[in-house]
């Protein structure tokens, strides 16, 4: 791993207080917080590499978050970890996100930031 990728100064969705302005407006971001782990790691450097997103590193947990909606495909993950990734395993690494999450298939996990878009993918 790179150190630009563990670098969280890179990219930060963390901010002082201070430099928070509070808006009534909708934003479409989503996001996934991740338990540090070997998958976790490959996931958020995979990811880091698509527009869009923002990776932050913490001590014990990975931030991934989005601007729209975060395609997570098992099988592209996969292929950068250099083994079988699922999306039971995907799952058991997360430990919180927001945003509507729906698991399109086995493949196919989506985080929706634009809740009007996630409803054609649900009954």
């Amino acid at each position: 791993m790179s150190t630009a990728a563990r670098d969280a100064s890179q990219s930060n969705i963390f901010r002082s207080m201070k430099d928070i302005t509070f808006e009534q407006t909708i934003s479409h971001q989503c996001g996934v917080t991740m338990n540090d782990s070997v998958e976790a790691r490959a996931i958020a450097e995979f990811m880091g590499l698509k527009p869009n997103v923002t990776v932050t590193y913490q001590p014990a947990m990975i931030r991934i978050d989005g601007i729209g909606k975060l395609i997570f495909r098992m099988d592209e993950i996969s292929e950068y970890l250099g083994r079988e990734m699922t999306a039971e395993t995907f799952e058991v690494n997360s430990s919180t996100h927001y945003g509507r999450m729906v698991r399109i298939d086995d493949n196919t996990v989506i985080l929706f930031g634009n809740m009007d878009e996630m409803f054609e993918y649900i009954e």
